[in-house]
């Protein structure tokens, strides 16, 4: 397995800044209340975090030791704004929604953390894709706790998808269940503490059923070498 592959596992799965590192929890648990709110959140999260750890990793021999946090915050905050401009003015309904939280990508740890630990000392390439792998990895986490909370509360997935992708995204909009007394329970702050951890319990589980086939498979491998051994 090369680095790029095993950067790219880590951050979707391994590694995971939501589920793993539990970083950004802020935003992911204020901002998923829909699924289309959180891919805003998350695709914004992920653009962020590949032009920050592009550009720092670019001048990063030009960036001392001493002023490098107040260097790495004006990166992040002039791209952030940039993203906040775009929003406002391309899909004004999902700047609505997602209000603060997109400012506060500033000062997000995981945005911070990847210049620090990554940038400032890979190549740009590698640095790239460490903040999409990242980025990527906490926008599965955002849409599957924001579809969990909207099918249980509207009974749909990614409703008002059009007010990010465009008209064409209406289509996209699946009636899960109809409900005539929704749970309002998923859409509210308790809501999504108890979805985040259904899915850390969930993915705990899968990393235990891992470890056990990857265990099985190397008892398997060494008693055939074994057996191999004897008969030579």
């Amino acid at each position: 397995m090369n680095k790029v592959t095993q950067l790219v596992i880590n951050g979707l799965w391994k590694k995971n800044s939501a589920c793993v590192q539990l970083l950004g929890l802020c935003p992911l648990l204020a901002v998923t209340s829909t699924a289309t709110n959180a891919l805003g959140l998350g695709l914004t999260t992920t653009l962020v975090l590949t032009c920050t750890n592009s550009l720092i990793s670019l001048f990063r021999r030009w960036i001392t030791t001493e002023i490098r946090i107040p260097v790495y915050v004006i990166i992040i905050a002039a791209i952030v704004s940039c993203m906040e401009m775009l929003i406002q003015a391309y899909s004004y309904n999902l700047y609505q929604s997602l209000g603060i939280f997109i400012p506060l990508i500033v000062t997000n740890c995981i945005v911070v953390g990847r210049a620090e630990a990554i940038a400032s000392k890979k190549d740009v390439i590698y640095s790239a894709i460490d903040g999409m792998s990242i980025g990527l990895g906490a926008t599965s986490v955002m849409v599957v706790l924001g579809s969990i909370r909207e099918i249980i509360s509207n009974g749909t997935i990614f409703d008002n998808a059009d007010q990010l992708l465009g008209s064409w995204a209406k289509i996209i909009r699946i009636q899960v269940i109809h409900f005539d007394w929704p749970m309002l329970l998923a859409m509210l702050p308790p809501g999504a503490f108890i979805g985040l951890g259904i899915l850390l319990a969930a993915k705990h589980v899968i990393d235990q059923q891992i470890k056990i086939i990857c265990y099985k498979k190397s008892v398997i491998k060494n008693h055939t070498s074994n057996l191999k051994r004897e008969k030579l």
